[in-house]
């Protein structure tokens, strides 16, 4: 699991002069900018490059390090990683002060970085690297598990600097009790088992549930039974019907779920992670309706009639399908209702029941 918290994305504009106002104005949550910062005085925009002025400062030799530590700055180390020498000359860099560390690796980049992240994670020296697309900047954050610590987006694209935002994204869902006030065996039918890429812990899972405004937090299977092993990628979500939201604020049906098809992990405190799915599995099984309410709200999540498949009680406690009885409470999600267009939340009337 890569904690996203604290990471940062710095973007190197590479928008011509004409367009590069265009270009800012359309940045949103980027607060720290690779430029001359003359180019962007009078706006709000923290700067981290070359010249003496910036907020930040990029040194490439050990005595300019030495002169933006007289002068005051906050200064960092830039260094582009050919051999084993660099990745020592990093670490030196780091116990001369530097702040921060800019690794610049055109070939090879995983390796280097792993070696350089292994060597500077229990230092106070962030490690930078640099990228030319959201998909690298996503390979960044998470190399060796912890990730560097900010990823430099050379971009003109607006798109692709939103695209490299969600790599830092994450919700906190406001996880409440849920009453159960009806458990109702309903047959066959399919449901959807869901196998991330991630590894899942205790209290961990997914939110599922008929209404994209009312779901229930279903247990990843990191939990065996007499007859199953653990398998902590995996959450048995629902039928195939079901809601789950994405990572991209909309909700997905359980169906539409496929290998490469980026979901939430939340976790029963309601801070959530994101997590690729691998693959979807749809097969028949016996399923198991549970209604249940959350302050006023009333919704219902279908789910296979097993054992292995459960919800998180108030204490942490895992309560299985099987057991699931009125009256009983677990977690869950719920706000107002509002309407959903292709998965998109759209202000309209709507009544789901």
């Amino acid at each position: 699991m890569v904690d996203q918290k604290n990471k940062e994305l710095i973007v190197r504009p590479t928008a011509q002069k004409a367009a590069l106002d265009r270009f800012l104005s359309k940045l949103k949550g980027v607060t720290v900018l690779n430029i001359d910062p003359k180019l962007v005085a009078g706006k709000k925009f923290q700067t981290i490059h070359e010249s003496p002025d910036a907020d930040m400062v990029v040194c490439k030799t050990f005595d300019q390090m030495k002169q933006a530590g007289s002068a005051g700055k906050v200064f960092g180390y830039y260094k582009k990683v050919l051999s084993n020498a660099d990745v020592d000359e990093i670490k030196k860099a780091s116990e001369a002060g530097a702040s921060f560390v800019i690794v610049d690796a055109d070939d090879w980049k995983i390796i280097p970085l792993e070696n350089i992240i292994a060597k500077l994670h229990r230092s106070k020296t962030r490690v930078y690297t640099t990228a030319s697309s959201s998909k690298e900047v996503a390979t960044m954050f998470s190399v060796l598990e912890l990730g560097v610590d900010g990823v430099i987006l050379s971009t003109a694209s607006e798109d692709e600097v939103e695209k490299a935002s969600q790599q830092l994204s994450s919700t906190r869902f406001p996880i409440k009790v849920a009453r159960v006030v009806e458990v109702k065996d309903v047959g066959t039918g399919e449901r959807v088992c869901v196998d991330t890429a991630s590894m899942m812990g205790m209290g961990e899972g997914m939110l599922v549930g008929s209404r994209s405004n009312f779901m229930l937090l279903v247990h990843n299977e990191s939990v065996g039974s007499s007859f199953t092993s653990p398998r902590p990628f995996r959450v048995n979500a629902g039928a195939v019907y079901c809601y789950t939201i994405t990572p991209d604020g909309n909700t997905r049906y359980l169906s539409e779920l496929e290998s490469g098809t980026d979901v939430w992990i939340v976790n029963k405190d309601g801070m959530s992670r994101k997590a690729t799915v691998g693959r979807s599995k749809i097969e028949t099984r016996p399923l198991r309706l549970i209604r249940a309410e959350i302050e006023g709200e009333s919704g219902t999540v279908i789910l296979q009639n097993a054992e292995t498949i459960r919800l998180i009680k108030p204490d942490g406690k895992l309560l299985s399908v099987t057991e699931v009885k009125v009256g009983d409470e677990v977690l869950g999600f719920a706000k107002p209702a509002s309407g959903r267009h292709f998965g998109m939340e759209v202000d309209e009337y709507i009544v789901e029941k």
